[in-house]
């Protein structure tokens, strides 16, 4: 009996080992399959995509999109709220921003910050406001308002996401290289928002400013992006914006006092694409996008119908390369008929990471709704940003910009009769600015130092320039200016603490 039940247990033992063994390795085939570079063939294949959220959107979202991709992937994603406060003093050169101006004052500027981030399984927050006033020591001017507003609400799915968008800002100045110095803390804030290429097509950007003149711009966005395939994509993008200006006459020139009415706009913008992923770096697309313009001046309005095709090329935390061309038709409708335009629209831009220095490099050839001075401009940008680390607690930077801006829609005989400047009438009142193109550059270079853990102070200087052609000056007219220069050297401090987990 003894013999039977040792012959049992033996036969037994080996047969219940091996069902725990199995128990015990069933659960945790998941996490064995990194290991082995295998699925366990006792747990189905995954659909395509992720549940929570789908990583394709925010390391390698469709070049079509209003997204750029990260240089640095896979940050920890964190919850958190980050406060500010930002002080500097300015020697400006000139201060009022007039033609032919040349007059040193000081300016005082006063801001504070607020960064959330909010993370949910299927929503992200984004939120970023600058607030405060500048004080400007000129006659005349006094305290100025300033004020930013970025909102970014994502709502993601297994293959996609939803955003909606809103930049609101109230700014004395254009927000393209103003004189807040494009390369200080304050002017990396005060920006055209977080639109990247896409911002100037969607009419996020004022190029160029003449005269303290507040505005009120904003823009609301909503776009879909819906991956069809793990190859393949679409992207939706819907948009509305706005520009007012809250002052209207100012003096152009300090020779000759010629008034005008800045011309203000509303944009209507429409963009639809298709992406393809030609391998593991490269991705393609087209698409097809509408502008649509309205302007303060009964009867001034046009449309704008662009296809492109798009190549992108990205090797993840160091490089992304964007190049994008095709045929741009313009319709205007003047009088009786309709003038249709045909022309090239594009854009590019190149972002690289190296080890101690980044570099930015963008060009955008786009209809844009004037910035205030012409009704509609065709538009070419060029920018380039470089950062770079110089030590443990400096950095430097630079950023330089160029815009060329030719006037897209003609003014009506009356209109240019009634606004043309002559010795008899230098001083007329009319929409916009008579001219028919202007440039506006700026180049500006600082550096950073942190002086304590949460204090950085910072110095930087920027120049700027603006010309109209020869037209606006008419015919006859004596002693009329029509280039303004501007030198701007700023100092200032940033106080930024450690950011405050909200998980």
């Amino acid at each position: 009996m003894s013999k039977r039940r040792s012959i049992l247990i033996l036969v037994l033992l080996p047969l219940a080992l091996g069902m725990a063994r199995a128990q015990d390795s069933s659960p945790q085939s998941p996490t064995a399959a990194p290991d082995s570079g295998q699925q366990p063939e006792t747990t189905p294949a995954p659909a395509f995509g992720q549940e929570n959220p789908a990583p394709p959107v925010s390391e390698n979202p469709p070049i079509s999109g209003i997204d750029q991709p990260g240089l640095e992937p896979h940050a920890a994603p964190l919850s958190y709220l980050q406060p500010g406060l930002h002080l500097s003093q300015s020697a400006d050169s000139n201060v009022t921003d007039t033609l032919g101006s040349s007059s040193f004052h000081s300016v005082t500027r006063a801001l504070g910050s607020l960064t959330l981030q909010r993370l949910w399984s299927n929503y992200k927050l984004a939120l970023d406001f600058v607030g405060g006033a500048g004080y400007y020591s000129a006659r005349g001017i006094g305290f100025k308002q300033i004020e930013q507003l970025n909102v970014d609400q994502r709502i993601t799915w297994k293959r996609g996401q939803l955003g909606i968008r809103d930049n609101f800002s109230y700014l004395p100045e254009g927000n393209f290289g103003g004189a807040y110095g494009s390369t200080s803390s304050q002017g990396a804030m005060l920006g055209g928002g977080s639109l990247g290429g896409q911002n100037v097509f969607l009419g996020g950007s004022q190029l160029g400013s003449l005269a303290q003149i507040p505005r009120i711009m904003n823009l609301s966005l909503v776009d879909v992006v819906e991956n069809l395939t793990p190859k393949s994509s679409v992207t939706l993008t819907g948009g509305y914006g706005f520009a007012h200006f809250t002052g209207n006459a100012v003096d152009l020139s300090s020779g000759t006092q010629v008034s005008t009415q800045f011309l203000g706009s509303t944009q209507v913008s429409a963009q639809a694409g298709y992406n393809r992923i030609l391998g593991p770096h490269d991705q393609a697309a087209i698409m097809y996008g509408y502008q649509g313009f309205k302007f303060s001046v009964s009867g001034l309005s046009f449309h704008s119908h662009v296809v492109q095709l798009m190549w992108g090329h990205r090797i993840s935390g160091r490089m992304h390369f964007l190049i994008g061309a095709g045929p741009q038709i313009i319709s205007i409708t003047s009088g009786p008929g309709t003038d249709l335009r045909l022309s090239v629209a594009g854009r590019a831009s190149l972002r690289y990471k190296f080890p101690k220095t980044s570099l930015s490099l963008s060009f955008d050839r786009y209809i844009t709704n004037g910035s205030g001075f012409f009704a509609g401009a065709q538009s070419d940008i060029a920018r380039l940003s470089v950062t770079r680390s110089l030590g443990r607690v400096w950095s430097g930077f630079a950023d330089l910009g160029y815009a060329r801006n030719s006037r897209e829609q003609v003014l009506t005989p009356l209109q240019q009769s009634e606004c043309t400047p002559t010795v008899t009438n230098p001083n007329p009142t009319c929409p916009g600015v008579v001219a028919n193109t202007y440039a506006y550059g700026f180049a500006g270079l600082g550096v950073h130092r942190m002086i304590a853990r949460n204090f950085h102070a910072f110095a930087s200087y920027q120049f700027n320039y603006l010309t109209f052609d020869k037209s606006f000056c008419g015919i006859g007219l004596p002693g009329c200016n029509r280039v303004s220069q501007r030198h701007v050297g700023t100092i200032g401090i940033d106080w930024t603490p450690r950011p405050i987990r909200i998980d």
